[in-house]
């Protein structure tokens, strides 16, 4: 049997919210009614976005940096109540008798996390206003010129509120699918500042197919599992895994194509190099985006930690007064994982190669090396 498994209160929670949607928009608009002057003392300064494709420590890169005491984040108890952040994490201050406990994540990789860690839960506001997101036919990259207004508004109220509640001064954002929307959030936050790790696609993608594997087992079990992962906006993985359309319906096809035969390598390694190929056009192509983005080896976040890490505190423009102990702690903390083995044949290693070598090899002029 998998590990992996939905508490019952937090999926019927999760079904609550989902179904009464609308009336929690309504309900957020009146939050930001009644807190605004609070929350309109500030401002979102430079927020701070980690993205990339998913097993490339974005989680870890994530947990650290929400230690920064400038920085704050969404976290698991944040869902499903993402739309009323002030009240919720103001009620949540004065009821709570006992810090909740750490426990290994549902991935099974060291990470453990309780409900005051941080997590990717803005993509449920993404998914409200954009309702064909995960739709691989669609072109899921925005660039800022076709804008929604509505969630324009909705979006920076919603992070406002976040800061005035939590007294932090700049948001911290993980999201694999924001890796598409770097010039989206770039309009309405000029100043935004983003993080991508480049993994070594050998490991990545044995990392990804174990994921894969795991989740896709799981909702086999117990088919609350895919369902929950969809109501949070997680379709990385699991028998509702959809991949990226990066402006590709071709190369997005072929990927799927892939994985419906079974041929999961193959699958994944096209995937890396469309969604790293993605991102460095945008480099290529955007002077804003090639100021904002600091792109780095994962391998040197593990292996060379302290350089690394004073390159991203540099680039974000944060400083080292007050997290001098945490950065301690991840410069022994961060290490390769061993809890895996790659295991691919001749076939599915020539695979990796032929999809993803050319793409790896530009990448290393864009990568800060420690």
């Amino acid at each position: 049997m998998s590990s992996v498994r939905v508490p019952s209160g937090l999926y019927f929670q999760s079904r609550f919210f989902a179904a009464t949607r609308k009336i929690w928009k309504r309900l957020a608009d009146l939050e930001s009614i009644i807190v605004r002057q609070e929350a309109h003392q500030r401002r979102v300064d430079r927020p701070v976005y980690i993205t990339a494709l998913p097993r490339c420590g974005t989680t870890i890169l994530t947990e650290m940096l929400e230690k920064h005491p400038d920085l704050t984040c969404h976290r698991y108890s944040d869902f499903p109540n993402v739309w009323t952040p002030y009240w919720r994490n103001y009620l949540l201050k004065r009821s709570r008798v006992h810090a909740p406990a750490m426990e290994e994540r549902a991935h099974k990789d060291r990470i453990e996390v309780n409900n005051d860690s941080p997590e990717a839960v803005e993509e449920v506001l993404w998914m409200s206003f954009f309702p064909s997101l995960h739709d691989a036919t669609v072109n899921q990259v925005k660039d800022g010129q076709s804008r929604n207004s509505k969630f324009d508004l909705f979006y920076n109220e919603n992070i406002l509120k976040l800061l005035a509640v939590r007294k932090a001064d700049r948001y911290l954002a993980k999201g694999n699918y924001n890796v598409s929307r770097i010039r989206y959030i770039l309009s309405l936050y000029p100043d935004a500042k983003f993080l991508i790790p480049v993994r070594d696609p050998v490991h990545q993608v044995a990392s990804l197919a174990k994921q894969q594997a795991l989740f896709t087992r799981a909702s086999q079990e117990d088919p609350r599992v895919s369902l929950q992962m969809a109501m949070s906006g997680h379709f990385e993985f699991g028998p509702e895994r959809v991949p990226v359309n990066f402006d590709n319906p071709e190369a997005t096809q072929t990927i799927i194509d892939c994985w419906k035969l079974g041929r999961e390598v193959e699958g994944w390694a096209r995937y890396w190099a469309e969604t790293y190929q993605h991102i460095l056009c945008q480099l290529e192509k955007f002077p804003e985006v090639r100021e904002a983005c600091l792109l780095f080896r994962y391998e040197d976040l593990c292996t060379h930690s302290a350089s690394l890490i004073e390159s991203i505190l540099t680039h974000c423009e944060l400083s080292e007064n007050g997290f001098e102990t945490t950065r301690t702690e991840y410069i022994t903390r961060l290490t390769p994982p061993d809890y895996y083995e790659v295991d691919f044949s001749p076939d599915e290693q020539q695979q990796i190669i032929h999809h993803c070598d050319a793409v790896n090899e530009k990448l290393s002029e864009f990568c800060q090396n420690a």
